[in-house]
């Protein structure tokens, strides 16, 4: 009897433990199925992108140079202070209309022959009646000249009104202008040619005598745009991915100019099509995705 009941309890013991390793196993399987819908079930469902919409945007080639500021009309005087009865006062550069008083003289009367701003300027020393005279000017600067040199292979794009932008480091905004005039001639010296723009100041905030950056702006067209991060270069190979009926589709495109970080499309898309506008890297052709936000 002692044998047998400890053969039972050796079977019991045995069965127990074959009970617990199948009920790990099929533990284990069963967390694996799981984990295993789990992971289908996250790569099933969409992905959430944002996206844009191919639209029309204005591109343009630019050269970019320089040149001094000039006022677009200028007037100088030379006052002898013993003659000078009354005027403006010079030194606070006070704008005046056309045919206001400048300055009242013994013998006659000074008067604005356009509209400007009055300053007086300072007597290089050694000037005859330096010390003793007063130089006042009237500048129009509600337009400034700027003269520049453009180097002669770009003769091709010069032509009048052609759009000019100028900006200066002491002001945080672009003066609009166009080309006035251009040269005859090219100078053998430098290979250049000298053309001369307007700029319009209206607000009065530039001077005469100061450095303006210029850009001339050329070839400009209104063309098809798409934003320089939606766009996939591998190789030779430069393709946007489309969004079709919430999917991904990889589409070849033709690409031109590139401005404000927007690339120009020659071919490959329709205005208004539906294009993926960042995140490349997270989808694949196929893959079906969820707009969550438009650019």
């Amino acid at each position: 009897m002692a044998r047998v009941t400890a053969k039972k309890k050796l079977t019991i013991i045995l069965s127990l433990i074959a009970f617990v390793i199948a009920s790990i196993i099929i533990g284990r399987a069963v967390v694996a199925n799981i984990i295993e819908k789990k992971i289908a079930e996250a790569k099933s469902a969409p992905v959430g992108v944002i996206a844009t919409k191919v639209k029309y945007s204005n591109f343009f080639d630019k050269l970019e140079t320089f040149g001094t500021a000039i006022a677009n009309q200028t007037f100088s005087i030379r006052i002898k202070k013993e003659e000078l009865i009354s005027s403006v006062n010079f030194d606070d550069y006070p704008s005046v209309k056309k045919g206001q008083i400048i300055a009242t003289l013994n013998d006659r009367i000074i008067e604005a022959p356009f509209n400007g701003k009055v300053g007086k300027r300072e007597i290089t020393p050694g000037i005859l009646g330096g010390d003793d005279s007063i130089i006042a000017t009237l500048d129009d600067i509600q337009t400034l000249k700027v003269d520049i040199k453009v180097p002669e292979n770009f003769l091709g794009m010069l032509k009048k009104d052609l759009k000019v932008e100028a900006s200066s480091t002491a002001f945080k905004e672009v003066f609009n202008g166009k080309l006035e005039t251009i040269s005859s001639r090219v100078d053998p010296t430098t290979r250049s040619i000298l053309v001369q723009a307007k700029i319009n100041n209206q607000s009065e905030k530039l001077i005469p005598g100061m450095l303006l950056n210029i850009d001339l702006i050329f070839n400009e067209t209104n063309s098809l745009s798409i934003p320089e991060q939606a766009l996939v270069i591998q190789g030779n190979d430069k393709f946007i991915y489309l969004i079709e009926e919430n999917k991904i589709k990889k589409n070849s495109v033709t690409i031109g100019k590139r401005n404000f970080g927007k690339i120009e499309i020659l071919s490959g898309l329709a205005q208004d099509d539906v294009i993926l506008a960042e995140g490349t890297n997270k989808v694949r052709p196929g893959s079906k995705i969820k707009i969550t936000e438009y650019q």
